[in-house]
């Protein structure tokens, strides 16, 4: 697991501030952690800054797909 001491965590823009949202820090070297904000101490998910470009450059290009 990659040292996460010193992450930033913040919630999306679109967050209704209500308690169902993720937070993301993307503030450290080579690795980019999502975690649920309900549980701030619960696991983490890590994912390399590529991974994580993909992954929102993705999300943002193709909208939803019902």
């Amino acid at each position: 697991m990659p040292d996460l001491t010193g992450a930033t965590w913040r919630k999306s823009t679109r967050s209704n501030n209500g308690g169902d949202c993720v937070e993301v820090a993307d503030n450290l070297p080579g690795v980019v952690g999502l975690r649920d904000s309900k549980d701030p101490s619960g696991p983490v998910l890590t994912f390399t800054p590529v991974a994580w470009a993909a992954f929102v450059r993705a999300t943002k290009d193709e909208g939803p797909s019902y």
